[in-house]
C-alpha cells in the first residue's frame, strides 16, 4: 500500500482555497489538453455534483480552463482566467450536472474542432487526479507517470508488439475494446521516459489509428 508523503497531506502548491476544486480542476484540464493535443474550436466543460454545486466558489470552472489553456497550478493568472486574452484561443461554456452515477468532482471535456473527442475524469482529493474514460474508451492514468496512449485495431499481438518496442518498466498497462476484431485501446503508465523514434516507431505500425505520449504532470 502506497504510504502519504508530508506533501500529499499538505497538498500542493497552488492558486485558489481548495485542492480538489482548484488544482485538481487544473491538473484536468492540463491532462485534457495535453490528450486531446490540438487547439479546439470549441469545448464544452460539464461539471457533475460537489464540482457543480460549489465549483465556482472554489474557483473550479477558472482552473478547469486554466488547465485547458495550459497554466499551472500555482500560476497566479488563474484567478483572473475570464477576463485574459489567453482565455479567448477558443470558444467554452460550462454546464452543471447532478448525476449520483458519477464522481462527487467529476468532470466532462467535450472537444469540438480538428477531431472531436470527449474525456471524463474525477478529482479524488488534495489536488490528485484520474482520467477514466476517452471517448469511449475505459482508461486509467493520473499524470504522474509518462502515459503512452494508443487506439488501434484489435489485432493478435498489438499488445506485444507495443511493449517490446518501449524498453522502460511498466507501472501500469490498461486495454479495452469495443469487440473482438474492432478498434481498442492501450493505456501504458511508465516509469521513465521514451525517446521520440519510439513514438514515431509505434506510429508506423499498421492499424494503429492514434498515439499520444502524455508526460507527467509537474508536482
Amino acid at each position: 500500500m502506497r504510504q502519504s508523503s508530508i506533501i500529499d497531506i499538505i497538498s500542493p502548491v497552488m492558486v485558489g482555497p481548495s485542492s480538489s476544486h482548484t488544482a485538481g480542476a487544473v491538473r484536468l484540464g492540463l491532462l485534457a489538453k495535453n490528450v486531446y493535443n490540438a487547439t479546439p474550436k470549441k469545448v464544452t466543460i460539464k461539471l457533475y455534483n460537489s464540482y457543480a454545486q460549489t465549483g465556482k466558489g472554489h474557483g473550479t470552472d477558472k482552473g478547469v480552463l486554466a488547465g485547458l489553456l495550459g497554466l499551472a497550478v500555482d500560476d497566479t493568472r488563474i484567478k483572473d482566467i475570464f477576463e485574459l486574452d489567453i482565455s479567448k484561443q477558443f470558444e467554452y461554456k460550462f454546464e452543471y450536472i447532478e448525476d449520483f452515477n458519477r464522481h462527487p468532482n467529476a468532470v466532462d471535456f467535450i472537444f469540438e474542432g480538428e477531431h472531436n473527442m470527449t474525456i471524463s475524469g474525477d478529482s479524488i482529493g488534495a489536488g490528485e487526479v484520474v482520467i477514466r474514460k476517452i471517448n469511449d474508451f475505459t482508461v486509467k492514468f493520473t499524470g504522474k507517470y509518462n502515459t503512452l496512449l494508443l487506439v488501434y485495431k484489435d489485432v493478435p499481438n498489438m499488445i506485444a508488439k507495443v511493449t517490446n518496442s518501449i524498453h522502460i518498466n511498466i507501472a501500469s498497462l490498461h486495454c479495452d475494446r469495443f469487440a473482438k476484431g474492432e478498434e481498442a485501446s492501450m493505456c501504458v503508465c511508465l516509469d521513465g521516459e521514451i525517446d521520440n523514434k519510439v513514438i514515431d516507431f509505434l506510429s508506423l505500425i499498421e492499424n494503429v489509428y492514434m498515439i499520444r505520449y502524455i508526460k507527467k504532470l509537474e508536482s
